[in-house]
């Protein structure tokens, strides 16, 4: 597991690598409907997320990208089923980041977070609007900016 991690207790950890679940689920989602097109969209951005960014969060997505389709189904069955219940959860839990981003690197926790805003992004346009041109729908696109994580590199 990666240094920046070491600085982090189970849970901490644990949350780390499951927040990108939690993003795609989240956003998958929002409109009440999570459909096989988004889940797709998740696990390829898994894929290319794993093979980008800086040393420590390319190892975190590989580890996170390991069986990516399996483990968003075992959340999502440890979830409410429920939308509106589930969404509220999965809101409570990313919320969670704001106490630990803060214990991890600058520069790693900067980048964890935007590319959980990427992640989130990019599958709220994964299931497309009309005639799948990048549209977002209006419950996704409330929750896109991941309001309930601070940027932990932002002042205050």
């Amino acid at each position: 597991m990666n240094k920046e991690l070491d600085k982090l207790d189970s849970s901490e950890k644990e949350l780390i690598l499951k927040a990108p679940l939690l993003v795609c689920l989240l956003i998958a989602g929002a409109d009440n409907e999570i459909d096989k097109k988004e889940v797709r969209g998740a696990v390829e951005l898994s894929r290319k997320k794993r093979k980008q960014g800086n040393a420590a969060l390319t190892e975190l997505f590989e580890e996170v990208s390991t069986d990516f389709e399996d483990k968003l189904k075992i959340l999502l069955e440890s979830l409410p089923h429920k939308p509106e219940v589930r969404t509220k959860a999965i809101s409570d839990e990313l919320a969670r980041l704001n106490r630990v981003l803060p214990k991890l690197g600058k520069g790693f926790s900067s980048d964890y977070y935007k590319a959980l805003r990427y992640i989130a992004e990019k599958i709220a346009e994964s299931s497309g609007g009309i005639l799948g041109i990048k549209s977002v729908a209006e419950e996704e696109e409330s929750l896109m900016t991941l309001p309930m994580i601070k940027n932990p590199t932002a002042a205050g």
